[in-house]
């Protein structure tokens, strides 16, 4: 379809109507003003397989990947997002300070307060961004696309049903700081498990449940300090948390045991 472009009516005698009297014609029939022209963007469809696009989750950075690229965590989301950890609470706090970084709230229900008031302390007492309580007594968030939040469950190695789950735009974080009884069950209703360094015993129970390559099960005894397996349906990936400065001021370098 070809775009008419409406003109104006030359003045009585012939003479070609002058640059502002065609705008103000173009305006009097609705049409705004002429903007600049370019030169149209084109490609060829043999070309469309070079185009590449950075595309990924917006959320939390939470280390490098095995090739050196930043590897994200996409805390707050619409629908229910529950994350097992079996790993160290230096992990679970450097998490907890990006995703509160990112601007969601972080509720912590703990039996160990005393290992997160430094925290509570940095971040204002409360006030800004994270709030510890006793281990059943988290109230509800009232979790919302403005005020997404994510629920730290610090519960030692056998936690309760908790009183707040997971639903929209509220993200459940459960850390076990190794496997217990109820880790098969935590791994079967979490969407994301991440796992840090465990014994040869651990990573051979592990297995029976999520079936992980030999690789895998044989590398998990010998995990460094920092490092993680995240795995979600048929995807691994091996994550290296490096901590900022004022981490490391906050929580200290890596480490698995606390």
């Amino acid at each position: 379809m070809t775009a008419v472009t409406p003109r104006t009516a030359a003045p009585s005698g012939g003479a070609p109507p002058s640059a502002a009297e065609r705008v103000r014609g173009r305006l009097r029939s609705g049409f705004g003003l002429i903007g600049p022209r370019h030169g149209r963007h084109t490609l060829f469809a043999e070309q469309v397989d070079t185009l590449a696009l950075p595309l990924g989750d917006d959320g939390v950075v939470i280390g490098v990947g095995a090739e050196g690229q930043p590897a994200v965590l996409g805390i707050n989301r619409p629908t229910p997002y529950d994350i097992l950890l079996i790993g160290g609470l230096w992990t679970a706090q450097v998490l907890a300070l990006r995703a509160a970084a990112t601007g969601a709230r972080v509720a912590v229900e703990t039996g160990r307060p005393q290992s997160w008031a430094r925290m509570v302390h940095a971040m204002g007492g409360g006030q800004n961004g994270l709030a510890v309580y006793d281990v059943g007594r988290v109230p509800p968030q009232g979790a919302s696309a403005g005020t997404p939040v994510l629920v730290v469950r610090d519960c030692g190695m056998r936690p309760p049903r908790g009183r707040v789950v997971s639903g929209p735009w509220q993200s459940v974080l459960t850390l076990l700081p190794y496997l217990s009884p109820v880790a098969p069950r935590l791994i079967r209703q979490a969407r994301l498990v991440g796992v840090q360094r465990i014994s040869p015993d651990e990573a051979a129970v592990l297995n029976r449940t999520m079936a992980l390559p030999r690789a895998d099960v044989e590398s998990l005894p010998t995990l460094a300090d920092g490092v993680t397996l995240w795995c979600a349906d048929r995807d691994r990936q091996y994550v290296v948390t490096r901590p900022t400065e004022t981490e490391i001021g906050l929580l200290g370098t890596p480490r698995r045991l606390d």
